[in-house]
């Protein structure tokens, strides 16, 4: 997911409005994030399931650290989805049959209406770089673990070279 946010960003500082190619680029934007909220949709759908039968049987240990973790994952789930619905709701308030996924046509979500254009891309904007703050904060909460993660792809390179 995060490969998928900085392609996004790269490819908005990259290239102007009027260069070769920015349409498509735009569009496969627009299906990684369809393909993203689907796939996530699907995993929220799974975690629920998986939650309500892991704790219908045995009840949490209710604690501050446990309350932190559930918060802070709930959260970034929460970005995880937004971002590519306010992104549908940015292509569909600009014009309407404005979402492809990889060619074919999507049904609206929202109408169209010029007037919501500009919040619609404050929102997807904004919630999108909120979303990367949350990941890099994670990551640095975690930095043992992405440290043991990198020591063990380090290694791993050694031994195939």
């Amino acid at each position: 997911m995060l490969h998928y946010y900085i392609f996004s960003w790269f490819f908005y500082v990259a290239f102007a409005r009027e260069a070769f190619g920015r349409n498509l680029l735009y569009d496969f934007h627009k299906s990684l994030g369809v393909l993203a909220m689907a796939l996530l949709t699907w995993r929220i759908l799974t975690l629920l399931q998986v939650w309500w039968k892991k704790y219908t049987k045995r009840l949490p240990k209710y604690s501050f650290k446990w309350m932190q973790k559930v918060a802070l994952h709930t959260s970034l789930y929460i970005f995880m989805w937004a971002v590519p619905i306010s992104g549908f709701f940015f292509s569909n308030s600009f014009k309407s049959n404005n979402v492809r996924f990889f060619g074919l046509t999507l049904p609206d979500l929202f109408p169209q209406n010029s007037d919501l254009v500009d919040l619609g891309r404050n929102i997807h904007f904004w919630l999108a770089y909120t979303f990367l703050a949350f990941i890099i904060l994670h990551t640095i909460d975690q930095f043992k673990v992405v440290k043991g993660f990198w020591r063990r792809i380090s290694k791993r390179k050694i031994k195939s070279s």
